[in-house]
């Protein structure tokens, strides 16, 4: 497990500096997008789940919430789910929110993995990329946590852990339940 998590944090490392070189020489253009930065607010969207229903960040006002952009055959995504998913149940009382963006999306394979890992909180398709784009999101996974005033306060590439959530959001759901 230790030699996984030192690989996992390897791979993590790289996928940093592979994305601060693109940001680098994309953000030379007088037309290149604001990068996102911790602290700034979090662009403001609506999306619709598998269902068509409309699923807005603006559902979330004053909660917490963590985006996570997946894609169906990403290994990440199916390993660390369970650990959404559980999170999601303790703290949803709190408030917490928690939406999964398909970047790639073939509605029979998202639905198929909702199904498989049983996620239990909104999923939205994002066909042409416009929530992924509004979050300059260029590799995925890619976890964005927020504030409850919506601003971004962690941004996390790869596999999460509840270690890593509990880091960046406990101060907003701690005494919510005993762990």
């Amino acid at each position: 497990m230790a030699v996984m998590i030192r690989n996992l944090s390897r791979v993590g490392v790289l996928l940093l500096l592979l994305i601060g070189c693109s940001w680098l020489v994309t953000g030379c253009g007088d037309e290149a997008p604001k990068t996102l930065r911790m602290g700034d607010e979090a662009p403001a969207f609506t999306g619709k789940d598998l269902d068509g229903q409309p699923v807005s960040l603006a559902d979330y006002t004053g909660k917490p919430v963590v985006i996570r952009f997946f894609l169906p055959d990403c290994k990440f995504c199916r390993a660390d789910t369970a650990v959404f998913n559980e999170y999601y149940r303790t703290y949803k009382e709190k408030g917490l929110g928690v939406i999964y963006v398909n970047t790639d999306p073939k509605p029979g394979e998202v639905r198929k993995f909702v199904d498989d890992l049983q996620i239990v909180f909104p999923v939205v398709l994002d066909p042409d990329h416009a929530i992924a784009d509004q979050y300059r999101v260029q590799v995925v996974p890619q976890t964005v946590v927020m504030d409850p005033g919506h601003r971004i306060i962690g941004a996390i590439l790869g596999g999460v852990s509840k270690e890593e959530l509990d880091s960046q959001l406990g101060q907003f759901l701690s005494g919510s339940t005993d762990q």
